[in-house]
């Protein structure tokens, strides 16, 4: 019995402008997890507690959405939750349409530690500020561009 060859797709080609602008973006996110981490330990937060509390920011969610969000094991947030808890920064809270759902939602001084946080972090003022309005603004869409398709959990809330 003749059996016929499996076509494997294969990634479409890259130019060396593709490959110049990946290399770019890693090394962009490289040093904005590096510094994110910094701010959060002086902060005293773990960068996982840093990053739920960013995402509170859209508002009280399910600890599951979290979870999913930061794709990490549901188990996870609830330990990353019991800790903020603890320091005052989140609160729990059944949900109105099923109270089986917990939701997480931050507390004024999560809200602040949160935007204290976001407000100490420079390594992309600096270089964002060599560009003229416009050209961040070009910059701005062009990455919003990219991430429709991602969907709306990659988009953080717009604030033109």
């Amino acid at each position: 019995m003749d059996t016929l060859p499996t076509e494997v797709a294969s990634p479409p080609p890259t130019d060396a402008i593709t490959r110049e602008v990946v290399d770019l973006m890693a090394h962009l996110v490289a040093l904005f997890h590096r510094e994110y981490e910094e701010a959060a330990a002086a902060r005293s937060l773990t960068g996982a507690q840093a990053k739920v509390l960013a995402l509170l920011r859209r508002g009280p969610m399910p600890m599951r959405h979290i979870a999913q969000t930061l794709s990490c094991e549901p188990s996870n947030i609830t330990g990353i939750v019991d800790r903020l808890e603890s320091r005052g920064f989140v609160t729990r809270e059944a949900d109105q349409h099923d109270r089986r759902v917990k939701l997480v939602a931050a507390t004024d001084a999560g809200t602040a530690a949160s935007e204290e946080l976001r407000d100490s972090l420079n390594f992309a003022r600096e270089p964002l500020a060599t560009l003229a309005p416009d050209e961040r603004a070009v910059l701005r869409d062009l990455l919003r561009r990219m991430l429709d398709g991602v969907g709306p959990a990659a988009l953080p809330d717009r604030t033109d």
